[in-house]
Order: structure tokens, then C-alpha cells, then sequence
């Protein structure tokens, strides 16, 4: 990934830098659901409406001036954890197939409040007029954002997989192994799952406001119920409760489309299979086959 910039100039294909990037910022939106998803048991349906806060956040910030990246994305970041201290403070109580539902419910909440505020273009989404501004770094330099971008998805898994191997994880493990067994040693899980779930809608609020500076423009899709679908798709191909799992399976879903688009118009029927074949014969996804511990 690192290589990357510099074997895009020698083939003269600075296309790659542009999509690698869109990867890299899904696969911290996937890495963040896997969270939850992989070392809590949430399955989450609702997480494209932390991407989309913080994509609207600085989206908004710079109508009004507000331009400073270390400003816009902290904000961005900070609204979308108490999105999910709101959400999840209220879907917890439930489980299985009622807290998938809760949190799609409030995602599509979501959906409809942006398109509902005309303000901040409604249907039609709202354009950006320029990338934020980093401590001197030029953003509209594409291999600069792929940068930064590759810097804060590395940094977020990182200290996920901190978080996932302390006492903290050993818990939210346990969790979603038994839930009864961990609350009758004493452990407050309501706690332990909730910090879970702001801390992926943060990571996932991180990446919402990357991809407004990446594409600059944000619209109400951001937090429709199919992107929410495609982020969980993303974990699941990669390999559920890896960590890197959910990079492979963001690179392979966009690399997949961006190929299989170029073939055919329709690419859905090819890929759908791939995806099929992957789910059915791959325990645990793409990184149980690079990992070399495809045994479930």
C-alpha cells in the first residue's frame, strides 16, 4: 500500500491512486463495524448513519468557513460518537434480529432528516468547494490525501487491535460469547457494549468525513440502508472478528466492482457469485485464505 503512488506514476495509471483511496476510507468504515460485529456479536444495519454524519459535518463547517481539517474532522468524529451514545444508549436493550432492526430504523431516520433539511441541498446533496486544510499539507494532491488516509486507518486499527486484545476485549469477547455468563461474574456488559458501539461510530464518523474531502460532495445515500448492507458485506468477506479482514474485504467489494463495471453493465450478476462462492466456501473470508486458517 505504500508502493502504491509510486507503481501508479512508473504504469501511468494515477486512476489507482484515486480508487485505492476510496477503499482505504471504507476499509475504516468496515474495520469500525467489525467492532462490533466480530468482537461483540452487534450486528449492526445502521452504521452508514455515522458516515454520514461526519461527511455532513465538515461538508457543513465549510459553508460556513470552517475549513481546518484538525477542526472539522474532530467535530465530525465527536458528533457521530454521540449519534452513537444516543442510539446505543436505547438499541442495547434489545438484541438480535430487534436491535438489527433499531439501529436500521435510526439510520433511516437519518436518511430522511438530510434529505428533509433543504438548507444543506436535500435530495441533491451539498458539493464541497475545496478539501480542508492539514497542518501545511496539500490534500488536493491526490497521493497526499491517499496518505492520509492510509495513516489514519492504519493508526485505527492499531488501537483497535489494542483495545481487542485488553482486558476491554477480553470482556466484549466474552460478551458475545455468553452475555449471561460475563454479567453473573459482575461485569456491567451494558457499559462495555455501549463503548463498543461509540467507538465504531467514531471511527465510522473518521471515515464519513475523509470521504467528504475525497469526493467532495456529500448527499443523503451516505446513509441509506444499502450502504449500511454494503459496510456489513465488507466484514463479512473479509473474515468477521479480523481486524484486517476488514481491509481485505473493503479492496476486494470496490475492486471487484471497479473491474467487473468495466466488462460488463451487468457486472451485479458476476460479482453476486463471487461473493456467494466466498460466503460458502471461506469460514472466515478472505483472511482465513491469506492467513492461511480457513478452519472456522
Amino acid at each position: 500500500m505504500l508502493a502504491l503512488p509510486a507503481a501508479a506514476g512508473v504504469l501511468h495509471q494515477p486512476f489507482w491512486i484515486n480508487a485505492c483511496t476510496r477503499i482505504v476510507i471504507f476499509a475504516l468504515v468496515a474495520a469500525s463495524l467489525d467492532l462490533i460485529v466480530g468482537y461483540g456479536g452487534l450486528v449492526s444495519f445502521g452504521h452508514a448513519a455515522y458516515f454520514a454524519v461526519g461527511g455532513y459535518t465538515v461538508a457543513v463547517l465549510a459553508q460556513h468557513g470552517i475549513d481546518a481539517a484538525p477542526v472539522a474532522w474532530v467535530v465530525a468524529v465527536a458528533l457521530s460518537a454521540l449519534l452513537a451514545v444516543v442510539v446505543g444508549a436505547l438499541s442495547l436493550r434489545t438484541s438480535g434480529i430487534f436491535f438489527i432492526m433499531i439501529t436500521l430504523a435510526f439510520a433511516q431516520m437519518v436518511f430522511f432528516a438530510l434529505i428533509a433539511i433543504k438548507a444543506w441541498g436535500g435530495n441533491d446533496g451539498l458539493p464541497l468547494g475545496a478539501r480542508a486544510t492539514l497542518l501545511g499539507l496539500d490534500l488536493r494532491d491526490p497521493t497526499v490525501l491517499y496518505f492520509v488516509c492510509l495513516t489514519l486507518l492504519v493508526a485505527f486499527v492499531a488501537c483497535a487491535a489494542q483495545l481487542v486484545e485488553s482486558r476491554f476485549g477480553i470482556v466484549l469477547r466474552g460478551i458475545r460469547g455468553s452475555e449471561r455468563r460475563v454479567l453473573a461474574l459482575g461485569f456491567p456488559t451494558f457499559r462495555y457494549k455501549l463503548v463498543a458501539f461509540v467507538i465504531a461510530g467514531a471511527g465510522a464518523g473518521l471515515a464519513g468525513a475523509l470521504w467528504a474531502d475525497y469526493a467532495r460532495f456529500v448527499s443523503p445515500d451516505m446513509a441509506s440502508w444499502s450502504r449500511s448492507g454494503e459496510f456489513l458485506v465488507m466484514v463479512i468477506l473479509g473474515g468477521i472478528g479480523t481486524l484486517a479482514g476488514a481491509v481485505y474485504g473493503a479492496a476486494l467489494l470496490l475492486g471487484l466492482e471497479s473491474v467487473l463495471s468495466g466488462l460488463t453493465e451487468h457486472w451485479m450478476l458476476p460479482l453476486g457469485l463471487i461473493l456467494l462462492a466466498i460466503v460458502l466456501f471461506a469460514k472466515r473470508g478472505v483472511y482465513g485464505w491469506i492467513a492461511g486458517r480457513d478452519d472456522g
